[in-house]
């Protein structure tokens, strides 16, 4: 069998779909004697008719080899598209780059990165999408952020270490750092035990505190208003409490813990894959925001 050519394919496609040479001709912008023309040499190529023409206006039929040659050349068409759309993403300016988040880092680094790229290349298609934190796989993003090590063939660079502060009612605790152990069975508010909090939990217990956790709740504000409810302390992300309130709020008292408490964030893209000039530009602007936000902690 003779080359078979991915537009006569798409013609192929295009016909059966309109169901004359005539539509698909206008469809694709092409006169119909290039589109009969198109098929013919389809039809050379695959040694057989695919379409009966029935002649004058009503639609042609497609043939038992015409429907074999049809499934099989959509197949070729996506793997093309596939291919296309691969170089658009490398192509800088007018690429696109796929990055996944979390919270953390979607509320204070990825708005630097989105603003600077799309500065300096207004036409990039910059897609984002939340990676959940139990099972993060980097699949096809070109970059994913995550505060974790996650397995793989990965690569990555670390962007900060965050620590874990102590949030309690004022005079709970005396004035500067507290000791871990002084938390041991006392009354703490917390996030539901996902990987994350489990984690915290773990570090705490190893530095020889166990509170007793009264209460269970997702997000930061909400826990940080039950511990000015008197309810309990908390242990929370430095990051989590950036620009917020808590830090002028005179009913709360914000100590460092001793030892510190701290997760790494990490910036991971795939082993052995070309970068495009947006990913290696959007990891140099995230390790430069991230550095800003370590200079402030």
């Amino acid at each position: 069998m003779a080359d078979v050519e991915l537009r006569h394919l798409k013609t192929m496609a295009a016909i059966a779909e309109e169901g004359t040479f005539g539509r698909a001709a206008g469809r694709l912008g092409y006169t119909q004697s290039s589109v009969s023309q198109q098929i013919a040499a389809l039809e050379k190529a695959v040694g057989g008719a695919v379409f009966d023409r029935p002649g004058g206006p009503r639609p042609v039929r497609i043939t038992p080899l015409g429907e074999v040659v049809l499934a099989h050349g959509r197949e070729l068409l996506t793997k093309a598209e596939a291919l296309a759309d691969a170089v658009d993403r490398f192509r800088a300016g007018n690429g696109r780059i796929d990055i996944g988040t979390f919270q953390g880092a979607t509320k204070l680094i990825l708005p630097a990165v989105v603003r600077r790229l799309l500065e300096e290349h207004p036409a990039c298609d910059i897609r984002l999408s939340e990676v959940g934190p139990e099972d993060p796989q980097i699949g096809d993003l070109d970059l994913l952020f995550h505060y974790g090590r996650i397995e793989g063939d990965v690569e990555h660079v670390e962007l900060l270490d965050e620590p874990y502060l102590l949030v309690a009612r004022a005079g709970v605790f005396p004035d500067g750092p507290v000791r871990v152990e002084l938390l041991d069975d006392a009354p703490m508010v917390a996030w539901p035990p996902t990987d994350h909090q489990k984690w915290l939990e773990r570090a705490l217990a190893r530095a020889g505190a166990r509170p007793r956790i009264v209460f269970r709740t997702a997000g930061h504000e909400t826990i940080v208003s039950m511990v000015r409810a008197g309810i309990g302390s908390a242990v929370l992300p430095w990051l989590g409490l950036h620009g917020s309130d808590v830090w002028s709020d005179d009913r709360l008292s914000i100590h460092r813990l001793r030892p510190t408490p701290a997760s790494t964030w990490y910036l991971y893209w795939p082993t052995g894959r070309t970068q495009s000039p947006l990913a290696t530009r959007a990891i140099d602007i995230a390790v430069e925001a991230a550095n800003g936000l370590a200079d402030q902690m």
